[in-house]
C-alpha cells in the first residue's frame, strides 16, 4: 500500500465555482470535464477531494 492511488473524474463544470474550488481541481490535475486522473492517496489530496466532492466521481 506504499503507492495507493485514487481515480478522480471531473463530472461537473468549474464555470461559476469559487476560486478555491477551481484551485483544488487544478491541484488534483483536472483541467476539463470528464477528465480522469490518478492521484496518490495523501491527506492533502484527500482534503482537496473532500472540498470539491460535489464536482467529482471517485474510485479507489
Amino acid at each position: 500500500m506504499a503507492n495507493a492511488t485514487i481515480k478522480v473524474t471531473l463530472v461537473k463544470s468549474l464555470i461559476g465555482r469559487l476560486e478555491a474550488h477551481k484551485a483544488c481541481a487544478r491541484g488534483l490535475g483536472l483541467r476539463r470535464l470528464n477528465q480522469t486522473v490518478e492521484v496518490i492517496d495523501t491527506p492533502s489530496n484527500r482534503g482537496m477531494i473532500n472540498k470539491i466532492s460535489y464536482l467529482l466521481k471517485c474510485e479507489a
